[in-house]
């Protein structure tokens, strides 16, 4: 009789089907690829003890650092430092901040019963920080053995520049610098009835470009007394400064990760983007990168500069970029021998719309050459 009860109850609440069970591990890799997100992974895997076996098979990983550290004091985050004092406030470290019951991902690798606590919203900040704990890249990404994409975010760019001003780079690496594009502007208006006001009160020394109407895509010769060459070049060092100390860092991964094929690191501010594809990733390891001597990060090696400038640019969305320049970069020797100079289409492409179309407009303008000793 007692047989034939449970047998009865069996049916009447059977045991509940696991639905993830169903699914092949080819399935769930795919859905684990899709999710991407380090530490969104790194909770998968204390869910069940099969995701265990599949997340670090995962070769498409985004790591958004929640804070950046500087060398010169550990206890300080780069949001507490002052970025103006330097065009690079200061070579820094990565840090990945993950909840303390999680632990690193080394941890999470290890099937756990542990239950993860839920933290309220209502829960108190000191608690909340004492719940933290931080972990490298480098650290997090160790027990990932098939990474083929790779995305890093840091929190913020590295440059301290005025409200209003815009500058965005994006540099191509190997064992060094194999291009860079930069560009910039005095002053973004988004706002036509502004812009307008502006052309008709703007003075003539400014940066503003005064009399665009006839402008004929020479640089006036305000831009060499103002002060605006000046700064120009202060982007463009700061621009490859910052560029050459993410590439310095990126080292121990690309040594410990040969699966890689796309690397990319990048800040939420949409600054700077650095991007190695596999053919330089794989020189890395052959040719191991020349460090600068004075600080951490790759040595710079001689440029080729070309240069466009336009007082006053207005794009077809409305948007004006008041002194806009874009400068396009490559290592002396490489110029020389591929004729870059001619070959603007990799400079027209390198940012996202609106300012692809900026890029685009400028490499019509008079061309400037100029050179840059290795720093």
């Amino acid at each position: 009789m007692g047989s034939i009860r449970l047998d009865l109850v069996g049916k009447i609440h059977p045991e509940p089907i696991d639905q993830f069970d169903r699914l092949p591990d080819s399935i769930l890799l795919l859905i684990f690829n899709k999710i991407g997100d380090v530490k969104a992974l790194g909770r998968c895997c204390a869910v069940l003890k099969r995701f265990h076996s599949i997340v670090p098979q995962v070769d498409s990983i985004i790591v958004r650092v929640d804070c950046v550290i500087s060398d010169d004091d550990p206890s300080a985050s780069i949001t507490s430092v002052d970025k103006s004092r330097h065009p690079v406030s200061s070579f820094f470290r990565l840090f990945l901040g993950i909840f303390k019951p999680l632990q690193s991902l080394t941890q999470l690798m290890t099937p756990s019963t542990r239950r993860i606590p839920s933290i309220s919203q209502d829960s108190d900040c000191e608690n909340e920080r004492n719940n933290v704990t931080h972990h490298s890249p480098t650290q997090v990404l160790k027990n990932f053995n098939e990474i083929k994409l790779l995305r890093i975010e840091l929190p913020s760019g590295e440059l301290g520049i005025d409200e209003g001003v815009l500058l965005k780079w994006k540099a191509n690496f190997g064992s060094t610098l194999d291009n860079c594009v930069i560009l910039g502007a005095s002053s973004v208006i988004t706002n036509l009835n502004r812009a307008g006001d502006c052309l008709a009160s703007c003075d003539v020394n400014t940066d503003c470009g005064h009399g665009v109407e006839n402008d004929n895509g020479s640089i006036p010769d305000s831009f060499y007394t103002n002060g605006g060459l000046k700064l120009r070049v202060v982007w463009t060092i700061s621009s490859l400064i910052a560029a050459s100390a993410r590439h310095y860092l990126l080292q121990p991964i690309i040594a410990e990760h040969k699966t890689l094929e796309c690397l990319m690191l990048m800040d939420s501010d949409g600054q700077g983007v650095l991007s190695m594809d596999k053919d330089q990733l794989e020189e890395l390891r052959v040719k191991p990168l020349s460090a600068s001597s004075a600080s951490k990060r790759t040595l710079v090696p001689a440029l080729d500069m070309r240069l466009w400038y336009s007082p006053h640019l207005e794009l077809p969305n409305g948007m004006v970029l008041k002194g806009a320049t874009l400068v396009a970069i490559k290592p002396i020797e490489q110029s020389k021998r591929e004729a870059v100079g001619l070959d603007v289409n990799w400079v027209a492409t390198a940012f996202e719309e609106p300012f692809g179309t900026a890029a685009r407009m400028l490499v019509k303008r008079r061309t400037y050459c100029l050179e840059m000793n290795s720093f």
